[in-house]
């Protein structure tokens, strides 16, 4: 059945119902492209101030409709984040530099350095870790300090010296020091006043002392062999100024806290978090200050974490623009609109109502076929002619139903088919009598 002969509201429902299949296809397209991608990241500390501020900068992206969101995983500190990172049961942890397996780990930004702080009871003599012989020092966070605590027997062969090492909660440092239990407490954190202030209530202290940083002097040695470390002076008097504690720069060590994104994950989404983070940062800095402290992560190909390709790009300047992204769109755009454009031309035609020839035309057009039939070479062109007049005479026939066309209409278009049938007829005893000729030589 010819299409153009259905019904005009079957065919004006069945463009309706493919511009909307069209059309809702669209918008579930673009909805499905702009929609936000949410990644799991594992955060946690002995004092949950880690969780805290992940937990702010994902409440920020949140708010500023930013493309990527977070979806905080809770953990007890930096060792579970990164044994739930290696393990890749999240996208994305806070991790510290020389906790757990990294291997997997790109660095998206550097949120803390954190500095390792061996400190003793006010009047303590020694000035170096050399100096600790047959001694207990505690150490708050044990679990995340194992390898440090490994790093500083191995450099000082502590065991030997009979130094040894108790875990301690941080509510139990000041009860252990009185009790004498151990002679110094090793802890690592941030050098910020809400950690040096927890670090001094430690210690019982007057006006004129106060407690006592000891010095890791191999630091450097021992970054060189180990590169989640760095050496780092404690600047002079950052836990006491008067009297300054201490009382001149003191060399320990150093390592971060880095936002690690899993390698698998894409360029131009880590791009967006980061880009994003660094938004969040600059709207939170007054709530949050320790937020200061996130930076650019090392972009060198030899880094101790390498830096995630999309927070590279970002911080190098170097993330496509829109016009290298979306060029082939753009230029495709054109085509795409000219091939839509035919589709909607066909369409209209496909669907606007088909007007019946007048007789002139019918008659005209059946004319035209006089020549065709003498021309013929095969019976099946005949055929072919014989359909064309039956599609004329239906479209007359619609005429007169419809109340357009007289009787003289139907009988001058009915001689002229009449006379067609005819010539059609004589052609074909004329195409059968060569044919039997043809043959019979």
């Amino acid at each position: 059945m010819d299409p153009v002969r259905w019904p005009l509201p079957l065919r004006i429902t069945l463009v309706a119902g493919l511009m909307l299949l069209l059309g809702g296809a669209g918008i579930l397209g673009y909805r499905w492209y702009v929609r936000p991608t949410t990644l799991t990241v594992a955060a946690g500390s002995l004092d949950g101030e880690v969780t805290k501020l992940v937990s702010a900068i994902a409440g920020r992206l949140s708010e500023s409709g930013a493309p990527v969101r977070l979806k905080v995983v809770q953990t007890a500190g930096p060792r579970e984040s990164a044994d739930l990172f290696a393990s890749g049961k999240v996208d994305l942890a806070v991790v510290r530099g020389d906790v757990g397996d990294l291997s997997e780990a790109r660095a998206v930004a550097v949120l803390a350095h954190a500095v390792a702080l061996l400190v003793a009871p006010p009047g303590t003599a020694a000035s170096d870790v050399t100096e600790l012989k047959r001694s207990a020092i505690g150490v708050i966070g044990g679990d995340a300090n194992r390898k440090l605590i490994k790093v500083l027997t191995d450099e000082y062969d502590l065991t030997r010296a009979g130094v040894t090492f108790k875990a301690l909660a941080p509510a139990d440092a000041r009860r252990a020091l009185d009790a004498k239990d151990v002679r110094a407490v090793l802890l690592v954190s941030p050098l910020t006043e809400k950690y040096l202030s927890l670090l001094r209530d430690l210690f019982p202290h007057n006006a004129r002392t106060g407690p006592v940083l000891i010095a890791v002097e191999s630091a450097g040695a021992i970054a060189e062999k180990e590169r989640a470390y760095e050496s780092f002076d404690v600047p002079k008097g950052a836990l006491r100024g008067s009297p300054a504690i201490p009382a001149e720069d003191l060399t320990t060590l150093r390592t971060s806290f880095y936002l690690v994104a899993q390698t698998k994950l894409g360029a131009d989404l880590i791009g967006d978090l980061t880009q994003s983070v660094m938004n969040a940062r600059r709207d939170l800095l007054t709530e949050l200050p320790m937020l200061a402290q996130i930076a650019a992560p090392d972009t060198a190909a030899d880094a101790f974490v390498p830096a995630h390709p999309g927070a590279a790009a970002f911080y190098d300047g170097t993330r496509e623009s829109f016009l290298d992204k979306w060029g082939n769109v753009i230029f495709l755009a054109p085509m795409i609109a000219g091939g839509l454009a035919s589709v909607l031309a066909a369409a209209f035609k496909f669907i606007r109502p088909v007007k019946p020839r007048t007789r002139e035309e019918a008659l005209d057009a059946l004319y035209a076929l006089g020549p065709r039939i003498r021309e013929s070479r095969h019976a099946s062109d005949l055929d072919e002619i014989e359909r064309e007049i039956d599609r004329l005479l239906r479209n007359q026939r619609s005429r007169a139903i419809a109340g357009n066309r007289d009787e003289h209409d139907v009988t001058a278009v009915n001689v002229a088919a009449h006379r067609l049938e005819n010539l059609i007829h004589d052609r074909r005893i004329l195409l059968a009598t060569q044919r039997a000729r043809t043959f019979g030589s």
